[in-house]
């Protein structure tokens, strides 16, 4: 056998500190962004720390039989989850079950009613013209349409044609009113169709406005002015049932919250252009115009035909009747307002947004084009106590297999046991810590499968252990002494450790893409662990070898440090010997002998 190079092993042993102050440092450092974060526990799932479960069903829509389909299912499952991530949910799980039905699972601590909101009203999505609107609340009178006021002016919006020629649409001579506040969620300046133009001012509420897409007996009826002047939207209930059962084609009563946070009411037309027409929808960052964050809108050919009519008639409009309501399931979620006939097929929706309200109106734009609506079947509560159980069991159960690790390296290797113990301990916290970290950081949330991974790991880590000691342990029964052996023993466990790390980590990622929900935090728990067992071999459980190789209960072969090398049956050290010299050939001259 070939002996090392000069150096390379004294080099090799005199660096241990280095590696084990990395490591150190580095524990250090991540325990301090976890308690500087706050976070300073795992996230939990919903099967640990309860929940809510949602099973929604897929309804198509009048004339859409097949509008169920893989490719309508797994959009809706991609707008849902985007949806509830938006909300803050840091492990929702939005999957199809079946070819028709969705599941939701959304984790204590989550605003479930909002969730509920946010997944299961999406597919009723009408562009409406707005008749009046007003600030709702107790007490309030009902101010003419045109009254004036103070409101915050309606973001601009802009129309790109098919040719590719952006034309800007520029904003109303006259800012909107109080009673035309603008949606601080999305404004359209192509979105407002009023009335047919009328050359005086705009009339009152309670008068019939004159409109070219509405009925002015329809919009002046005594029904539909009493269920206005009644309205308070301040009120949540009122809210829920303003305008239910109203259909498409008729003039109805909504409410919407605008830009200052307060909740306004409104008297719509029918609906001009539905959800349906709307082909795409996705919020983008403008840098063209210093727009900001927009919603850009693309229309099917049959809708490009409804959307410039509409906006061409509110363009001639005054506000608010030149303003257009964008209703998701009777509430308003904007109302921009027009200057010009957008009709190239497709508009972009500029306002002061941020990335989050600009893809929250995105996400709706685009599920109102679904030709499906969902059902809930049914919601189940998941108790936190039942999860409580579950963790409580768990880590029973990671605690006993940890326990009987521990019991076996005491039994067997004995000195060499503390080294192991300490590397597991150092694993153990990176792991802790980490998983406190990833919570925030990518939503990671720890289930009942991924507590299993982890127990699972702590046979994968004590196997690395094993394999490195009984390397040097065979050094040593060849007759090697400690140093030497440590050092000897140390590239033939490298690479018997890496092929096994490897091969699990292999079978973790492939897990986690074959499979759905709660299978991945197992997969995803166990290949985290197996890249720490690396990190900890490499960085902790060497150089700490390296440096209890010095140390005399260690080195001398101690009766329990667990390398005794006559407990081990070491052959005697190998010893070299003098030979004498041959006899001188011929007689032997008995003197001399």
């Amino acid at each position: 056998m070939a002996a090392p190079k000069k150096g390379r092993s004294a080099s090799a042993q005199s660096k241990p500190w280095r590696s084990l102050a990395l490591i150190l440092i580095a524990i250090a450092a991540l325990t301090g962004g976890m308690f500087w974060s706050g976070n300073t526990t795992p996230r939990l799932g919903i099967d640990l720390a309860g929940g809510t479960s949602i099973t929604l069903r897929a309804v198509p829509e009048a004339g859409q039989k097949d509008a169920i389909n893989p490719t309508n299912m797994n959009t809706a499952v991609d707008i849902m989850n985007r949806r509830v991530n938006g909300l803050g949910v840091s492990e929702a799980e939005v999957q199809t079950q079946g070819d028709r039905n969705i599941i939701v699972n959304i984790p204590k601590g989550t605003n479930s009613k909002e969730a509920r909101e946010q997944v299961g009203t999406t597919a009723k999505l009408y562009f409406r013209p707005v008749i009046a609107t007003e600030v709702s609340g107790p007490g309030t009178a009902s101010p003419s349409p045109s009254a004036s006021g103070t409101g915050s002016p309606s973001p601009s919006a802009s129309a790109t044609g098919k040719g590719g020629d952006k034309d800007k649409a520029t904003s109303s001579s006259t800012a909107p009113s109080a009673t035309a506040t603008s949606q601080g969620r999305a404004v359209t300046d192509a979105l407002k169709a009023d009335p047919t133009p009328s050359g005086s001012a705009s009339p009152k509420a309670s008068a019939s406005p004159s409109a070219s897409s509405t009925s002015p007996a329809d919009a002046s009826s005594a029904k539909v002015q009493a269920q206005y002047a009644a309205l308070n939207c301040a009120d949540e209930k009122a809210r829920s049932t303003a305008g239910k059962g109203a259909k498409p084609t008729d003039t109805t009563v909504a409410c919407g919250q605008n830009s200052q946070g307060l909740w306004q009411k409104y008297i719509l037309g029918p609906a001009e252009v539905d959800g349906t027409d709307v082909k795409k929808a996705q919020a983008v960052f403008n840098t063209q115009n210093a727009s900001g964050w927009t919603v850009t809108m693309e229309f099917t050919g049959k809708g490009s035909k409804k959307f410039a009519d509409i906006t061409g008639k509110l363009a001639q409009q005054q506000s608010p009747q030149n303003q257009f309501a964008i209703v998701l399931d009777g509430e308003v979620v904007s109302d921009p307002y027009v200057n010009q006939a957008l009709t190239g097929g497709s508009a972009e929706i500029s306002g002061n947004f941020d990335q989050k309200e600009a893809q929250s109106l995105a996400n709706m734009l685009s599920y109102g084009a679904l030709p499906l609506t969902f059902k809930e079947d049914s919601v189940t509560t998941v108790t936190a106590a039942l999860g409580g159980d579950q963790l409580h069991a768990g880590l029973i159960a990671g605690a006993i297999g940890l326990g009987l690790v521990v019991i076996y390296l005491l039994l067997y290797y004995r000195g060499l046991s503390f080294i192991a113990v300490a590397s597991l301990l150092v694993s153990a916290a990176l792991t802790y810590v980490i998983m406190s970290l990833l919570g925030p950081a990518i939503g990671f949330a720890l289930n009942l499968p991924a507590v299993c991974g982890a127990i699972v790991a702590i046979g994968i880590t004590a196997d690395s252990f094993i394999v490195y000691f009984e390397r040097i342990r065979d050094e040593i029964r060849e007759g090697r002494t400690l140093r030497p052996a440590v050092e000897r023993a140390w590239p033939r466990a490298r690479r018997t450790i890496l092929v096994s790390d490897f091969v699990s980590f292999l079978a973790a990622a492939v897990l986690f893409i074959v499979t759905v929900g709660k299978v991945q935090g197992f997969a995803f728990t166990l290949g985290l662990t197996t890249l720490l067992d690396v990190v900890v071999v490499f960085l902790f459980t060497k150089p700490l070898m390296t440096i209890m190789a010095r140390r005399k209960f260690f080195a001398d072969g101690h009766s329990w440090s667990g390398l005794d090398p006559k407990r081990l049956g070491a052959k005697p050290p190998l010893r070299s010997t003098r030979r004498r010299p041959a006899p001188p050939a011929g007689p032997v001259d008995p003197k001399e002998a």
